[in-house]
């Protein structure tokens, strides 16, 4: 008996065609000569969520996106969901957290060149993410050039190559090889109860990129502008400058009660406040750390902790909580 996959499509460049300012998303209609091939193995359901170009998708759409993975699933054995590629990560990790515990995989997929494109790379992915959709493991996953991530650890790390995603600090939790998909199950996600549905979340969160001589009374703008999270990219492990009144700013945004999370700017391995002096004063701040957390991951879960109206000290103790396998957590840290 085949599969029963729903299809979320939400535009992007998988589905887009020429027009005349360039590259536009169009609805599902432009993906069924695919989806006819892709029938010969899997029962499919086809439903239109919105049709945007991924840079326009926000926190708004991530929510109409969990919902409508929520609202569709009985009767479904997976769901895949065609998005575009720019914030797919975001969307992936932000969904992660609002569906915890989902009981089928979900899987995001997208292409580099539109499916009417003779060269894209659109068929093979979806085959990839129809396939992990059909796998029965659950959980929220990327599927992208014959590779499968979970939703909480993909980066774009390609703005046109093909192998543009890739699995940060962490295994893929399947692989296409001439034995099939291959999936590895130390990665794939644990259930620990029934499927929930918790959409809320805050956009009043900010990403800073640290650069040498940043002005520190940025931190008194975005108190000021209303923002209750901070996101930091830091330098190495976590070096931020601590001269030059450069912790004033951070000490005076975590006193009015903003959550501040300092991660890596490094794509690979993870951010360590414990190591240098720079570190360990952040730490007496009170600052957050992201450890190897993604940024993609960092900002959503800091985003959907205020959004859930987690206080500080709560959302200091979710960061130190890995939920779906977006953080390595060492027990050991301190001793």
């Amino acid at each position: 008996m085949k599969k029963h996959i729903l299809l979320l499509t939400t535009g992007g460049t998988i589905a887009s065609m020429p027009g005349g300012e360039g590259l536009e998303p169009h609805r599902s209609g432009v993906m069924e000569r695919e989806l006819e091939q892709l029938r010969t193995y899997y029962d499919i359901t086809v439903k239109d969520v919105m049709c945007l170009d991924s840079s326009n998708i926000r926190p708004e759409e991530w929510q109409t996106i969990a919902c409508s993975i929520f609202e569709y699933r009985t009767g479904f054995d997976g769901i895949v969901v065609s998005h575009g590629t720019d914030t797919m990560a975001y969307t992936a990790s932000a969904v992660t957290f609002m569906l915890p515990n989902i009981d089928l995989p979900v899987v995001f997929t997208g292409s580099q060149l539109p499916l009417a494109d003779m060269l894209s790379d659109g068929p093979d992915n979806l085959r990839t993410a129809f396939a992990m959709a059909a796998s029965g493991h659950p959980g929220v996953f990327l599927a992208f050039d014959r590779k499968v991530m979970r939703g909480c650890r993909a980066v774009k790390v390609r703005a046109s190559g093909f192998s543009a995603f890739e699995s940060v600090n962490a295994r893929y939790a399947a692989q296409v090889s001439n034995q099939g998909l291959v999936v590895d199950p130390q990665i794939l996600p644990r259930i620990t109860g029934p499927a929930e549905l918790k959409c809320d979340i805050s956009k009043n969160v900010f990403l800073l990129k640290l650069t040498p001589g940043l002005n520190p009374a940025i931190f008194d703008m975005l108190a000021a502008m209303g923002y209750k999270g901070i996101v930091i990219e830091a330098f190495g492990l976590g070096g931020i400058n601590v001269l030059h009144k450069g912790l004033r700013g951070i000490h005076r945004a975590v006193e009015d009660g903003i959550s501040v999370v300092v991660t890596t700017q490094c794509l690979y391995d993870s951010s360590n406040l414990q190591v240098y002096q720079v570190g360990n004063r952040l730490l007496e701040l009170g600052v957050i750390q992201g450890r190897d957390m993604t940024t993609e991951a960092a900002m959503t879960k800091l985003m959907w902790a205020i959004g859930q109206g987690m206080e500080q000290k709560e959302i200091e103790a979710l960061f130190s909580t890995d939920l779906a396998g977006e953080v390595t957590i060492n027990h050991n840290e301190g001793e």
